[in-house]
């Protein structure tokens, strides 16, 4: 059974943009949204609504860096620093340009730092080639 794909993102716009990319792909992972990162985090540490989800971790997270709540810094970093999530494969899908947001998520130990928004071939070409390389099942 393959491991679902967490999408952290909250623009519902971006959130379709992803699951067509995905489907033509041909990724057949469920992929699970979280829309800021305070559910991400309940997702990925069990707790509140997901604290009876399948134990496992997702094969990878999808996470945009401007979310409500908790920011996507602080999701990576809660995962890189949670020994059971460490391993996570974790791609940055953002509008961010900014320096400072690129180095830190690198220095997290990222997978690929993909600014949006593309045109839709451009983008469904990311997504396939972040899919061959980083969802493991």
């Amino acid at each position: 059974m393959s491991r679902p794909i967490l999408l952290v993102e909250d623009a519902e716009n971006d959130i379709e943009f992803a699951l067509l990319a995905l489907k033509r792909c041909g990724v057949a992972n469920e992929v699970i949204v979280a829309r800021d990162g305070e559910e991400a985090l309940d997702y990925l540490l069990r707790r509140q609504q997901y604290q009876h989800r399948h134990p496992g971790n997702p094969g990878l997270v999808l996470v945009d860096l401007k979310l409500p709540a908790i920011d996507g810094i602080t999701v990576l970093r809660t995962i890189r620093a949670t020994p059971t999530l460490a391993s996570i494969p974790v791609v940055v899908l953002t509008g961010s340009v900014m320096e400072a947001d690129i180095k830190t998520t690198i220095a997290l130990g990222i997978e690929e730092y993909v600014v949006k928004p593309m045109d839709i071939q451009h983008f469904i070409q990311t997504m396939c080639g972040i899919a061959t390389r980083c969802i493991r099942h």
